[in-house]
């Protein structure tokens, strides 16, 4: 069984910006009937106060559910909710002019009227707030703020309020209107940005391996085109020397073996050198690439004098605990050290943002494979799982005085 945090925990920082999105505006609209339910029942008989907060319960009802589907829509997993929207705007209306018209003219009291007034505001203000969420351009969140204010000064002066006191009606709801659209609008904004963000890293991370790929692919293309290219010169020109029966041909056909003796010599050299990482290297570039993604990055210790293959098997642990932290996990902060106790050296990678492909790595996985293979070329060691603090952690551990058991294939 997981943790009480295991569900928030599995979330990526997208999903997680998206669930406290979404909550609050739940939380914002579930606050209008505390607003409107304290003046009721603070003012009028509770039968009076529950008449008058069911359809306030029925626009909040409402009001979420096109707030929901609108936050869907931000996302691209549903179309605009239009027919909701509208919806919500015409119950808004409805309701607010419901409130105001028996207050004017009902036969109602001083405290009744209080709290139908206060329906009135709350109704447009959290309504305006709440169809915000469902539109992109600022232009129209301006003309649905304008438009709900002009509207509610109209209505207001319509039913025999003084011009003032409608002016001042209209200029309270377009701000208090306008600031939950602006809040509503920003954290749309917000969301999309986060997302942008997450699917930009992403791309990053995709960019560099096909870049690291083509440099591979230029690097053997260099080394093999015009080797291949004189091996079938010289066969072709050995065939001929051998169908005139000309003593040539075998000297043809060793340059040929020496040829491709040579660039199998040449490849081994080519991917020893794509396979082989340098640590101090590695460490600066961990360092930029996590920084460059919003991830603290902290690098200690001593690389000097350690043995080349040494500091290759641990730059490739470096290497892929980087793309670890990119890919999988929602880190915040990684901690890269190297210690060197008496005759052997340490490196832990420590981040937090332990996450479910984190600690199923620990028994599988071809990229901690791999590492485990490299290192036991030298004598190494990897162990790698979630801590008890809730980190991922990755030591690796190499003796000084072990030489390579084998050479790590090329």
């Amino acid at each position: 069984m997981g943790s009480p945090g295991g569900w928030w925990g599995r979330k990526s920082t997208p999903a997680k910006v998206e669930t406290y999105t979404r909550w609050s505006f739940h939380f914002i609209a579930l606050s209008e009937p505390t607003v409107i339910g304290v003046t009721a029942f603070g003012h009028v008989d509770a039968r009076v106060a529950l008449l008058v907060m069911t359809p306030v319960a029925a626009h909040v009802a409402l009001a979420m559910v096109t707030a929901s589907r609108a936050l869907d829509w931000t996302v691209g997993r549903r179309p605009q909710p239009l027919r909701l929207l509208w919806a919500l705007g015409a119950a808004t209306a409805l309701l607010a002019v419901a409130a105001l018209v028996p207050g004017r003219y009902g036969p109602v009291g001083e405290d009744t009227g209080t709290v139908l007034g206060s329906v009135f505001g709350a109704v447009l203000c959290y309504g305006v707030g709440m169809m915000a969420l469902g539109l992109r351009e600022r232009r129209r969140v301006v003309w649905l703020v304008v438009g709900f204010g002009a509207g509610a000064g109209l209505v207001a002066w319509a039913t025999g309020m003084p011009a003032l006191a409608a002016l001042t009606m209209a200029a309270f709801v377009t701000a208090a209107g306008g600031f939950f659209a602006a809040t509503s609008f920003f954290s749309i904004w917000l969301l999309n940005a986060v997302y942008a963000l997450d699917e930009a890293r992403e791309t990053r991370a995709r960019l560099a391996v096909a870049e690291e790929r083509l440099r591979f692919g230029r690097d053997l293309h260099d080394v093999m085109g015009r080797n291949l290219a004189v091996i079938a010169l010289k066969s072709e020109l050995a065939v001929q020397l051998a169908r005139r029966e000309r003593p040539e041909a075998v000297e043809q056909m060793i340059e040929v073996q020496r040829i491709a003796q040579e660039s199998q010599r040449e490849v081994r050299e080519v991917v020893r050198g794509y396979r082989r990482a340098d640590l101090e290297a590695e460490l600066h570039g961990a360092r930029g690439v996590l920084r460059a993604a919003g991830i603290d990055c902290e690098v200690g210790g001593e690389t000097d004098g350690l043995p080349a293959e040494v500091q290759s098997a641990l730059g490739w642990v470096v290497r892929e605990a980087t793309t670890n932290v990119l890919r999988h996990g929602d880190a915040k902060k990684c901690t890269v050290t190297v210690l060197r106790p008496k005759g052997r050296v340490v490196l832990t990678v420590r981040n937090d943002g332990a996450t479910a492909p984190h600690g199923s790595a620990r028994t599988g996985g071809t990229g901690l494979a791999g590492l485990r293979e490299r290192l036991s070329a030298v004598g190494g060691t990897l162990d790698a799982g979630e801590a008890r603090d809730g980190e991922f952690r990755l030591v690796a551990e190499v003796p000084l005085t072990a030489r390579p058991a084998l050479e790590v294939a090329s």
